[in-house]
């Protein structure tokens, strides 16, 4: 792993200085983005829900770093690493991001934290090589419990949502704005904010912003529309009773998305499991409160593999 770039003076992602570690090459040849986030103690991978980046765990991570070593990358089609060339959303690539940077970063079974989509790329890189995370902690896993659906659903909220979604703007400045002057954005925290606009958008390239802009978002509409209308074809669910690490599996009280009922069905088919929700919080709660998510984040990895589930 070849270092890249290193952060802005404050440590946080900037527009001029991404906070860009190192990169790593997948089987598939893609290159995924790695974030040091630095801290003592075990290593811990933190990994993105979907149309975001590891920038915005960077709050999380700091919150834990006197408990593990932080690591975060950024998906496939997300922040700086690269889009499959072939336009390929299957969910399958995103355990392929994940064991190769704990291949290639030279992590020894690390513990693993994954809101929504990232959840699901932790357990579904388990599924595929069990041993290779000592723990999981994921909030809100995209799981439907049940056989996968045999096609992608382009027909769903969030992807129809995602193809209207306001990709360029002037300035970060102005998107930040934009951003936190309406929910789900404006309930994140202010850091998580500025870590999604400064480090989830690129410079657009001189010639290209004939409407007045400067910057747009590095994960492509159309690519999350994609990414989450195959949220329902990837087999994690199948796949969970093949999971021998300690999972514990969280939600926000305040959820719409993924909340107690799907949590209890996940833990029902886990060797070993607990279920905890947070009282005040949606689904986006790591990023709403990340000081709150740390304790039990860092009580939970940190105990490594729990009684099972009884």
């Amino acid at each position: 792993m070849a270092p890249i770039e290193e952060p802005g003076p404050s440590g946080r992602p900037s527009p001029d200085r991404p906070a860009v570690r190192g990169r790593v090459t997948t089987p598939d040849g893609l290159g995924i983005a790695t974030y040091d986030f630095g801290g003592d103690g075990p290593d811990l991978l933190l990994v993105h829900a979907t149309g975001f980046c590891a920038a915005v765990l960077a709050p999380l991570a700091g919150h834990l770093a006197d408990r593990f070593h932080c690591w975060g990358i950024d998906l496939r089609f997300h922040g700086h690493s690269d889009r499959a060339p072939d336009g390929d959303h299957d969910w399958s690539g995103f355990a392929t991001d994940v064991l190769t940077a704990v291949d290639q970063l030279g992590l020894d079974r690390p513990a693993g934290f994954g809101h929504s989509c990232g959840g699901a790329a932790l357990l579904l890189a388990e599924e595929r090589n069990p041993g290779t995370l000592r723990s999981i902690y994921a909030f809100e896993p995209v799981m439907f419990p049940g056989a996968p659906a045999p096609q992608a659903m382009f027909d769903n909220p969030l992807s129809v949502g995602a193809l209207r979604r306001r990709q360029t703007f002037p300035s970060r400045a102005d998107a930040f704005v934009n951003f936190s002057s309406k929910p789900p954005f404006g309930d994140l925290d202010p850091d998580v904010l500025a870590g999604y606009v400064e480090d989830g958008f690129e410079v657009v390239p001189s010639g290209e912003g004939g409407d007045g802009a400067t910057v747009r978002l590095r994960c492509r509409r159309e690519d999350e529309a994609a990414i989450y209308a195959n949220g329902v074809t990837h087999h994690a669910f199948v796949g969970l009773g093949g999971v021998d690490c300690h999972v514990t599996l969280a939600y926000g009280e305040e959820t719409d998305a993924f909340g107690p009922t799907f949590a209890e069905a996940d833990a029902a088919a886990l060797r070993s499991a607990s279920v905890e929700g947070y009282p005040g919080l949606s689904h986006f709660g790591p990023l709403e409160r990340p000081e709150a998510v740390a304790p039990k984040v860092a009580e939970r990895l940190g105990h490594g593999a729990a009684p099972p589930r009884s």
